[in-house]
């Protein structure tokens, strides 16, 4: 078995009265796909932004590649090796395709005096970037605006940003949102691809079909607390899941 890439440890988080999370813990292992679900407020969103140092957690620790990493602002977790994307696409507008993502294989030279005294957009990393859109499928937008993509390109151009900081583990905020049923299908190939070159991902998602058909491991939230963690066809039949979360019906499809 894998060794945790990334430990939650007791995370608690309040909000003034509000308590958002509470004493939430699980592992995500080295080289898996592991899914983050539960109702709307359950403190998924809360947990990423305290794993890639938006939010300092009020009480716990978060542990990544054995470092705690915790209360570091999130450059420096960046620099680490944790790509993220965002629920709400948030590409640069008015940037082209290519300069999104040369603005991720610049990250390193912005932080800092070399920004005076390297230029970020050098050959060998005009290179690399080409090699993430050719694997993100967006070689043939490069120059259009990024602004003027379809929802679903505009949410590849995201990983395709995160990539571009050569992430060991990527955080997708619901990458399935909106998307259609095709568009679905291209991201969840995309997520597998990207799995299979060693890069761990931890996903949120409210499409279960896609959650269930794409994690290998399910942690389960619901009003800031762990309710349940398993196999997906483990999680899709625990009653506590059924209540809180997902209805009395069934899940999603089987596999």
């Amino acid at each position: 078995m894998n060794d945790p890439i990334l430990v939650i440890d007791d995370v608690s988080k309040r909000f003034g009265g509000l308590q958002a999370l509470r004493n939430v813990s699980f592992d995500v292992k080295q080289g898996e796909i592991h899914a983050l679900i539960g109702p709307n407020g359950a403190g998924k969103t809360t947990l990423f932004n305290i794993i890639n140092g938006f939010l300092k957690p009020t009480e716990g620790h978060v542990y990544f590649r054995g470092k705690r990493i915790d209360g570091m602002r999130p450059s420096a977790v960046a620099s680490m090796g944790i790509g993220r994307t965002f629920q709400i696409v948030k590409v640069f507008p008015e940037m082209t395709v290519l300069e999104n993502v040369l603005s991720g294989l610049g990250m390193d030279v912005y932080d800092g005096f070399r920004t005076f005294v390297e230029k970020p957009f050098s050959k060998e990393r005009m290179n690399r970037a080409m090699e993430i859109l050719e694997s993100c499928g967006l070689s043939d937008f490069l120059d259009k605006l990024a602004s003027n993509l379809p929802l679903g390109l505009q949410r590849k151009l995201e990983i395709a940003r995160a990539l571009a900081t050569s992430p060991q583990l990527l955080l997708l905020d619901e990458p399935a949102s909106g998307l259609n049923d095709l568009e679905t299908n291209e991201l969840r190939e995309l997520i597998f691809k990207l799995n299979e070159k060693g890069i761990t991902i931890l996903f949120i998602e409210h499409d279960m079909k896609f959650t269930m058909n794409t994690a290998e491991m399910v942690t389960v939230l619901d009003y800031g607390e762990k309710i349940a963690e398993g196999k997906p066809e483990e999680v899709s039949k625990d009653p506590k899941v059924l209540e809180a979360y997902l209805g009395s019906g069934e899940v999603a499809e089987s596999r």
